[in-house]
């Protein structure tokens, strides 16, 4: 019997290191058809095993509690219930991550409530982080629209919301939709007297160009235009610097803005460029203040990318070039703004100049 013990200990130590549950069931299911077939065969009763001796041997059914002892029924319970738990999490909390090449992940609150909300993308799942979300009423209010508009909804972990977009910040949920790009022109006409359109030259930094998306919308901006070409594209990133507005406001995109500006100038609008405080005057085109300025009429304002700012061909088809004056001696290297921070200050400037005429 010390022999016996000896040995089955160390076969359970085997057995639970490799996780060979299978040879469990397989030992004690030979031993018990072993006594089984020398045990007289009733109809009428239940073997010890049991089961009826025409029903089929079950592995789970010819175990004999007697002769498994308490640490190996305790140790094999817990091996199948972690085994069960882990395939249970493993298919509740897997992504399906299938076609993302061709599709985008939108993430944060905002972007995808405005998402879907405003139905500019085709949404086909979303992706919740996994826990509680009672507490907090903006999450909810995304799960409920997207079950309102029938989009699937998984809940996963936060390692897999993070893997979806690269650990940036997705506040605990994601959306898999169609990509949005740029408008094209239409024939659709402002009801405004005096509409202002925002002319991006070459804006190439995601979170630039979302912070001014979101200044033109709140500031009352009648149309963006940009650049197709060295310009950022409308990516996930850039909705989420706008706060969702990406998804609201669309952006009109042009192969050649110098055409574009051009006929609208034409058509008598006028034709407002920027420039840095430190930059030289011009002898042809009037440099102001922007707190000088007054819109009075339809107005195009170009905005120039980081660094460069304007083409020379768009500085040349400018009638008013306005500036932001610095409120001290700014040193050498620090002498601008950043394009986002600017184009809010000009937006602002010149919106208010029309309420105060």
């Amino acid at each position: 019997m010390r022999l016996f013990n000896y040995a089955s200990k160390h076969r359970l130590l085997f057995i639970r290191t490799w996780k060979f549950n299978w040879a469990l069931d397989s030992h004690f299911a030979y031993h018990e058809d072993n006594r089984v077939n020398n045990t007289r065969r009733s109809s009428k009763s239940k073997l010890s095993g049991g089961r009826y001796p025409d029903e089929k041997a079950s592995p789970n059914k010819l175990r004999n509690p007697r002769r498994m002892s308490s640490e190996l029924q305790k140790l094999a319970l817990e091996d199948l219930s972690d085994r069960e738990r882990t395939t249970e999490r493993t298919t509740r909390l897997k992504p399906s991550f299938e076609s993302f090449d061709q599709d985008e992940i939108v993430f944060g609150v905002a972007p995808c409530l405005l998402a879907l909300t405003q139905a500019r993308r085709k949404a086909l799942k979303l992706f919740v982080k996994d826990g509680d979300i009672s507490h907090r009423s903006l999450l909810l209010k995304v799960c409920e629209e997207a079950h309102q508009r029938r989009v699937p909804i998984q809940r996963v972990n936060k390692k897999d919301l993070d893997r979806m977009v690269l650990s940036r910040v997705h506040q605990g949920v994601c959306l898999r939709a169609t990509p949005l790009s740029y408008l094209t022109e239409d024939s659709g006409q402002s009801s405004k007297s005096t509409p202002l359109w925002l002319v991006l030259d070459g804006i190439q930094d995601p979170m630039n160009l979302g912070a001014i998306l979101r200044s033109a919308y709140f500031l009352g901006v009648d149309r963006v235009a940009s650049s197709v070409r060295h310009s950022c594209p409308l990516t996930p990133v850039v909705s989420k610097a706008s706060a969702g507005i990406m998804e609201v406001m669309g952006v009109y995109g042009y192969e050649d803005l110098e055409d574009m500006v051009k006929v609208k100038a034409a058509r008598g609008w006028q034709v407002v460029g920027t420039v840095g405080a430190e930059a030289p005057e011009s002898e042809r085109i009037p440099v102001m203040p922007c707190s000088d300025f007054r819109l009075t009429m339809p107005t195009l304002l170009l905005i120039g990318g980081e660094g460069e700012g304007l083409s020379r061909k768009l500085l040349a088809l400018c009638q008013t070039l306005v500036t932001i004056p610095a409120g001290r001696q700014l040193l050498p290297g620090v002498e601008s703004l950043n394009v986002s921070v600017a184009t809010g200050i000009l937006l602002h400037t010149l919106l208010a100049s029309t309420r105060s005429t």
